[in-house]
């Protein structure tokens, strides 16, 4: 998906206008038109001043990486996850692992 539809998205999903996130970000409201329009390409600190005011990461801000499908707090998460002990780790991955299985199951008994 390209950075205009997502900046888009995101900012509607918000509720927010063009001046809205113009106010969050520090940025010219005729700026957002751009970016939105695809007419210009944020610079990477306007990017990421655009990621912030959203709460997601850059990978999703640009539609690409491994990270693209995780907004910040569940970065955070994960991030969070790791720092527990290897058991509770294993124990929670189990559990993650069986609810994946069974929604995968439910899905394919369903088409």
């Amino acid at each position: 998906m390209k950075m205009s539809k997502i900046i888009i998205d995101l900012r509607k999903d918000k509720g927010w206008s063009q001046a809205d996130l113009a106010k969050q970000t520090d940025i010219s409201q005729v700026m957002v038109g751009k970016y939105e329009r695809g007419d210009a390409i944020p610079s990477l600190e306007v990017a990421k001043k655009i990621a912030d005011a959203f709460g997601i990461s850059l990978d999703y801000l640009v539609g690409d990486g491994i990270n693209v499908n995780f907004d910040k707090q569940n970065l955070k998460r994960m991030e969070d996850l790791l720092t527990l002990d290897k058991t509770k780790q294993n124990i929670l991955f189990d559990l993650i692992d069986t609810y994946i299985r069974d929604a995968k199951a439910r899905k394919a008994y369903a088409s």
